[in-house]
């Protein structure tokens, strides 16, 4: 089986979710494809306002993700600069899958979301995601240029569209098998649903 996963750097429920899939994923026998997408993009088509922008949503949003991390002992110290629109990582993300493969790119994606989630630190700087990605081995100069190559931003702005056409609206999200989960609070149905997936075949 095969789980697409939706996320975006700025959601703090795609953080835990993004700590949870792979674990899910090989738990049931299922392979994870990562698919950032940018939030706004998808909100702006739809008509719902990002939980930023409505204060009474927004202080619910902050208190049940400090809740959630505590109930579920995840690390939760998110930089100063949270929230905010971030685009880079992204696209970074993208560039590093072209040239280095899933593999490290997935790696670069959970190490953003360390950064940025429990160590305080503002992966919208590029200095940042550049010390990130020389971590992982890869060249510097190149991942520089290769955040701004246009053939990337149209790469990852031609994500955000197939991802809408596949009835994502929000992140995370998950497609397992073309069943849609919305939300990290749908995990546990999708557990339940991969189990029973599994178990009949």
């Amino acid at each position: 089986m095969v789980l697409d996963f939706y996320f975006d750097f700025a959601s703090g429920y795609s953080y835990f979710a993004a700590r949870r899939i792979e674990w899910l994923a090989a738990a049931h026998g299922a392979k994870v494809r990562w698919h950032p997408v940018l939030l706004p993009a998808l909100t702006q088509v739809t008509g719902v306002l990002p939980s930023p922008v409505v204060p009474v949503k927004w202080a619910y949003v902050t208190r049940d993700m400090q809740r959630t991390a505590q109930e579920e002992a995840i690390p939760f110290n998110p930089s100063p600069a949270f929230p905010q629109m971030l685009i880079a990582p992204g696209r970074a993300m993208l560039w590093v899958r072209a040239n280095h493969g899933e593999e490290v790119a997935v790696s670069f994606a959970r190490t953003c979301f360390q950064a940025y989630y429990a160590d305080a630190v503002d992966i919208a700087d590029k200095a940042v995601l550049l010390g990130i990605a020389e971590g992982l081995g890869i060249d510097g100069s190149a991942f520089l240029a290769g955040m701004e190559d246009p053939a990337i931003k149209s790469q990852f702005k031609e994500g955000n569209e197939r991802a809408l056409a596949q009835g994502v609206f929000g992140v995370p999200f998950v497609i397992a098998e073309g069943e849609p989960f919305w939300g990290y609070d749908r995990f546990g149905n999708l557990e339940r649903w991969l189990a029973a997936a599994r178990k009949v075949a």
